[in-house]
């Protein structure tokens, strides 16, 4: 069996089914989600038997880290290479990969992991769309993203933990998995992060909105927008084509915000595409009749797509009318995009890893 990803009941489930008492699950919650334990060998909580005996019964599996990317900037790009699944051993090219961002911060780290392996929604200003959606991520996958970086880290880790999840794929097209495994990330008793400090970002899977409303311990929901209306997001977001920005701003609408939460629109910033003064005002338009919102402006980050960045004038200029007709709008610069680690470049590229100082690493 394998134990990372599961919740505290199922380990409890899964002690008294080798004739332990319950409690030993809550042992080994512990040691997998606080003690960040990475083989059962490891989980020194329990008895000595137990120990002998759980490797022929159970196992952690932490993905394994093929490639390191640090970026002049601090931030660190991880490509890993994720356990065989019967999906991958039907792939002539092996076990999937998928990528976690590390980014340390005074006084805080920001991690950004994928929920899954490629990605289907197929934003065309995106570089993982063009893997396509390789599987799903376990909520044991989706785990280690946060647990790895957080142990690789432990010498130097800041008080507060940020998680986003915005890395490779649509969360809430692998909706089951992800909240299992948020539900451990939220845990005051696994992972502990705030949910004021874990932020789920979604093109806009409209039936995935309206699910995640309804859970009572969630994330906060950034919706990608970059679009001022259908016609637009319809060429750079298919899933638009389903999903319109009528039906998707209803349901924005019908969500239920916490008294300290604000509704997060990210607008990724495409030169001549969608950062004309007058897109900025259809955006006003579009979120006028939603409480309690807020506008990130993204620059878009290179990549070999038919794009370009808009310039920091067009930015500005955008984001002072939002803020003009009170719309709460912010400039977000993207970290490590030396290193493809920024929004929009997680593809499976390699390149020539470089340390902080620039240069050359070897692995």
């Amino acid at each position: 069996m394998e134990l990372l990803g599961k919740s505290k009941n199922e380990l409890r489930d899964f002690c008294i089914s080798l004739g332990e008492p319950a409690y030993r699950g809550g042992q080994i919650y512990h040691a997998l989600y606080v003690g960040r334990k990475s083989s059962v060998r490891e989980i020194s909580n329990l008895p000595a038997s137990l120990r002998e005996r759980l490797p022929a019964e159970a196992t952690i599996t932490w993905p394994t880290v093929r490639q390191t990317y640090a970026s002049q900037d601090g931030s660190v790009r991880y490509l890993l290479g994720l356990p065989d699944s019967g999906a991958d051993a039907k792939r002539k090219s092996g076990p999937a990969s998928v990528e976690v961002v590390f980014m340390p911060s005074t006084g805080r780290q920001t991690i950004c992991i994928s929920t899954q392996a490629g990605c289907a929604v197929d934003c065309q200003f995106c570089l993982t769309a063009q893997l396509g959606l390789i599987r799903n991520l376990t909520p044991g996958e989706i785990l280690a993203q946060v647990l790895l970086p957080l142990e690789l880290h432990k010498a130097q880790l800041a008080p507060q933990t940020n998680l986003v999840l915005m890395g490779q794929g649509e969360p809430l097209l692998n909706f089951d998995a992800v909240m299992a495994a948020l539900r451990i990330i939220l845990d005051p008793e696994a992972l502990a992060i705030s949910p004021k400090h874990v932020t789920l970002s979604t093109s806009g899977i409209i039936p995935g909105i309206e699910r995640l409303a309804q859970e009572k311990i969630r994330p906060k929901l950034a919706i990608s927008l970059n679009a001022s209306n259908d016609e637009q997001r319809d060429s750079i977001m298919p899933i638009n084509r389903k999903y319109p920005l009528a039906a998707l701003l209803a349901a924005c609408q019908k969500y239920p915000l916490r008294p300290w939460e604000h509704l997060t629109f990210e607008y990724v910033m495409l030169g001549g595409v969608n950062d004309s003064a007058e897109d900025a005002r259809r955006v006003v338009r579009l979120l006028a009749n939603l409480k309690s919102v807020k506008v990130n402006l993204i620059p878009w980050n290179p990549g070999e797509l038919p794009y370009h960045e808009s310039s920091p004038e067009s930015i500005e200029a955008f984001r002072k009318i939002l803020v003009d007709r009170g719309v709460p709008a912010f400039v977000r610069y993207s970290r490590g995009r030396d290193v493809m680690a920024a929004c929009g470049q997680l593809a499976l590229l390699n390149i020539a890893p470089v340390n902080a100082n620039g240069a050359a690493t070897q692995h």
